[in-house]
């Protein structure tokens, strides 16, 4: 499967309780169950008026379909082409 980043304008989203996250959290859930095609919710992330989101399909449009049936916005959507982080220097460096 290919990895997606997905930026999603929310305004206020820092200022979500846990109650709308739990309730943003089961939303996803069910359209995430609702496509019927291998599909897999990462992670998430809220900072200031953005949620970022990393999931896990075969295609672009899965992704845009899921935002549809959770009524969630997707601004932009991107393909991860490449993973790197501290280890990387490790690895390279050993």
């Amino acid at each position: 499967m290919k990895r997606f980043i997905i930026e999603r304008d929310l305004p206020g989203a820092s200022e979500l309780s846990m109650e709308q996250i739990d309730e943003l959290t089961r939303t996803s859930n069910e359209a995430v169950a609702s496509l019927g095609v291998p599909y897999t919710w990462v992670q998430s992330f809220v900072a200031g008026d953005k949620i970022y989101c990393v999931h896990e399909t075969d295609d672009p449009e899965t992704v845009r379909e899921h935002a549809r049936r959770g009524g969630f916005p997707c601004t932009r959507l991107s393909e991860v082409v490449a993973e790197f982080g501290p280890e990387t220097a490790r690895r390279l460096a050993a």
